[in-house]
């Protein structure tokens, strides 16, 4: 089976979440990232929330979860905002959300707030679909590293499955040293995704390496062609 730096393409594509969100996005791009989720059989798709309905039915009977954003991409709604939100993204069709953790509370030190606001979208999601996963949106870029350890314990004291780099719409995003940082803080209890700015197989399976679990990615069939050239 072919490989390259170790991964084969089912390897590849069990960490991709295959990611449109751009405001702009038409029915058409909508069309073509389900098309390109369901032929190259990513893990999941993250899309915006008014286009989860009509994905649901879409990827229905395939092996793709349904994932889609709250409070994006700011994190700035209040939290009966994202309560409400996550309620009708998961009855609506969505297995997993990302959300955004609530970055000026954060940068004001009201810790206490941030984890509730975490807290309640996890019970929206759990109590519509017990088995629904968070996603936190932690914006690493803004931190250093003692924040980005400690927003990662917010997150897990808060119930969420995962903690994930960015939103992909603030100054930069994943980079394999915050990666790594949340692997390291949240061992092998969540999950830690990697997102923004990855654009290339090599940038995909560095984040992989240094501990991420899901890597979001809009540029699916270019890794993958870039798969197809490298691997052997």
């Amino acid at each position: 089976m072919s490989s390259y730096r170790g991964y084969t393409q089912k390897q590849i594509v069990s960490l991709i979440d295959h990611t449109l969100l751009k405001p702009e996005a038409t029915k058409s791009d909508l069309e073509a990232c389900i098309k390109t989720a369901l032929e190259a059989e990513v893990v999941a798709m993250c899309i915006r929330p008014m286009d989860v309905a009509y994905s649901a039915k879409a990827l229905a009977g395939s092996d793709v979860r349904l994932c889609t954003v709250i409070g994006f991409p700011h994190g700035t709604v209040t939290t009966h905002t994202k309560f409400q939100e996550t309620i009708e993204a998961v009855s609506n069709g969505a297995i997993e959300v990302d959300m955004v953790m609530n970055l000026g509370l954060f940068a004001s030190g009201e810790y206490d707030l941030v984890e509730q606001d975490i807290a309640s979208v996890v019970k929206a999601a759990k109590n519509t679909n017990p088995n629904a996963e968070v996603k936190v949106i932690l914006e690493t870029c803004l931190w250093n590293k003692d924040q980005i350890i400690k927003a990662c314990q917010l997150c897990e004291n808060a119930g969420a499955g995962f903690v994930k780099t960015s939103t992909g719409f603030a100054a930069s995003g994943a980079t394999v040293e915050a990666i790594r940082t949340m692997r390291a803080t949240v061992g092998d209890r969540l999950g830690v995704k990697a997102s923004g700015g990855i654009r290339t197989l090599d940038a995909l399976i560095d984040m992989a390496e240094a501990g991420a679990s899901r890597v979001g990615a809009s540029g699916t069939t270019a890794i993958l062609l870039e798969f197809a050239e490298k691997s052997n």
